[in-house]
């Protein structure tokens, strides 16, 4: 099995152009490919996760990545999907959040001689001038076709801006510009970008002749990946700092049971007829099935000793009921005391279990919250310096749990 039929098996092939070309360049390695991240935080979340594993499975197979920091159009913002207009970054903003990529993207990708390359399109977008760009670019693009496009539909409803209109023309000059300067023939994205990579493969032809080899491929759930990555709670990230190994792990060991196995076929590299076995699993087998995924992508991203950590203490905390040492725990300074004392409520935004004051009063109203094994059911419930010493447990929801100290 090449890796093109590989990528097929694992269910992360949604829709391609030129498939028979598509497949001989990926399973010979002679595929220089792109897909773009938009710095829109100081950290990959498990939205990218997918991106970057088929990366990593492409690079093993010969093929070259090209990793595009979005750091140009990060400037306007993707309005796939979205109903509403993203926060305008401030430049400074936007270049730490790609250095911050680029740093996490070296435990997946190899960016050594010969290896993966990482560019940034301000280097070209931010040059651009603009009549320049409406002569070269613009006349290749139909209004009335980009009006049809799937990204723009959501966001038709309340009003698209025109900076946001943009942003397919300066995606597609991406393709363009990295087809043109670094050989790149093919570009990779998610279900929800077919019409921003159309675009782009739609302009290399029209600049460059019907015999330019351009070509699209879109992942099957990528969109899909884009809520994976959120979570009630926020988002998952792959900074440990952000997300710890625990909490990553425990993300991934509660997933819903019918999404395990599809997890573990598109994100594990764990060899297919292994996973074929699994397929027939269920009831108690499915919760194994989840250690396995937990585990599998806690190794990916933070190394096997922190995988290792975050499993032993899960099951000691789930399956006897103990505490461990690797749970996430925050220890509180005197400062955030108040007479010797911190309220429940302040004690959920302290420790980062709530986002704001408001939120932890509602799930303490729910019953939502038990600290020690006790349920809250106060919402001016207060935890002394006293029981802050000796440690305490809080339990939010049915699974997630966290450790206090002073």
């Amino acid at each position: 099995m090449g890796i093109y039929e590989e990528l097929r098996a694992r269910g992360l092939i949604a829709q391609v152009t030129n498939e028979s070309e598509i497949k001989e360049m990926i399973n010979s390695g002679k595929a220089t490919f792109y897909i773009g991240f938009d710095p829109t935080a100081d950290s990959l979340h498990v939205g990218h996760f997918m991106a970057l594993c088929l990366m990593k499975r492409l690079q093993m197979a010969g093929n070259k990545p090209v990793v595009l920091l979005g750091g140009g159009t990060g400037y306007i913002g993707d309005p796939s999907g979205r109903s509403d207009l993203r926060s305008m970054l401030t430049p400074e903003t936007i270049e730490h959040n790609c250095r911050c990529f680029k740093a996490q993207m070296e435990k997946f990708i190899d960016f050594g001689p010969d290896g993966a390359i990482a560019v940034n399109n301000a280097d070209w977008l931010l040059k651009l001038n603009y009549v320049d760009l409406l002569r070269e670019v613009g006349t290749c693009f139909s209004v009335n076709n980009m009006l049809r496009a799937e990204c723009y539909k959501q966001r038709m409803e309340k009003g698209l801006s025109f900076l946001e209109f943009n942003y397919m023309i300066m995606q597609s000059y991406d393709f363009y510009h990295l087809f043109k300067e670094y050989g790149c023939n093919m570009q990779f994205g998610g279900d929800d970008q077919w019409s921003n990579m159309l675009g782009g493969t739609e302009l290399i032809r029209r600049k460059l002749g019907k015999d330019a080899h351009a070509m699209t491929i879109t992942l099957l759930l990528n969109s899909e990946g884009k809520k994976m990555g959120k979570t009630a709670n926020g988002a998952v990230w792959l900074d440990p700092n952000k997300t710890s190994p625990f909490d990553f792990y425990q993300y991934w060991r509660n997933v819903h049971d019918k999404d395990v196995l599809k997890c573990i076929r598109m994100l594990t590299f764990l060899p297919l007829e292994e996973i074929d076995k699994m397929d027939s699993w269920e009831g108690a087998q499915l919760n194994t099935a989840k250690e396995i995924l937990a585990y599998e992508l806690t190794k990916l991203v933070h190394g096997q000793e922190e995988a290792d950590k975050a499993q032993a203490a899960a099951k000691a905390l789930f399956v006897h009921g103990v505490e461990d040492a690797n749970m996430p725990t925050t220890q509180l300074t005197a400062d955030k005391l108040t007479d010797g004392a911190i309220t429940v409520i302040d004690l959920m935004v302290a420790t980062g279990l709530c986002t704001s004051k408001n939120e932890a009063r509602k799930l303490i109203a729910g019953g939502g919250v038990s600290v020690n094994g006790e349920k809250v059911a106060d919402i001016m419930a207060t935890v002394s310096e006293a029981q802050l010493a000796e440690g305490i447990t809080i339990k939010k929801g049915k699974k997630t749990y966290h450790k206090v100290t002073m």
